[in-house]
């Protein structure tokens, strides 16, 4: 059964699968590029950090800031052998379903052009491309995204 709960990033189970979402994304972007949060920063008081898991073994992880005037998605990854199986939409939920009970109105995310899968996600669930938000460095490589609340 999957669960998709708070979670502490530094466990060993969460930073496992965040340490594979970061090597990834080192090696897909140059490091101006790459945009994650560390494990202190998903550790911080304004950072709403879940996973999923099926028993004792993670799944997936998810992050959720909030900003002045919306709330920004950080950290979603899927262990590879979780992909396709619905993971991803039940971490996405809990972050959207959390982002609504702190009375945002609009839910943010960057992610890069390179992980189609990423975006696929995003769009079944009413995310729409939008200009560059926040403090993100002009780049060749990321696509914002956003969904009203």
């Amino acid at each position: 059964m999957l669960i998709v709960a708070p979670s502490n990033p530094l466990d060993p189970a969460p930073r496992a699968l965040l340490e594979q979402s970061h090597a990834l994304m080192q090696q897909l972007f140059e490091p101006e590029d790459n945009f994650f949060l560390g494990f202190e920063a998903l550790s911080a008081p304004e950072v709403y950090f879940i996973t999923a898991r099926d028993g004792s073994t993670v799944l997936a992880t998810g992050a959720l800031v909030q900003m002045d005037g919306y709330c920004e998605i950080k950290s979603m990854f899927t262990a590879a052998a979780a992909r396709g199986r619905g993971v991803a939409a039940a971490v996405l939920r809990a972050l959207e379903d959390h982002a609504r009970s702190l009375g945002a109105s609009i839910l943010r995310l960057e992610t890069g052009e390179a992980l189609d899968s990423a975006i696929r996600l995003y769009e079944r669930h009413g995310f729409i491309r939008c200009e560059r938000f926040g403090d993100y460095a002009p780049n060749a490589v990321s696509v914002y995204m956003q969904k009203t609340l």
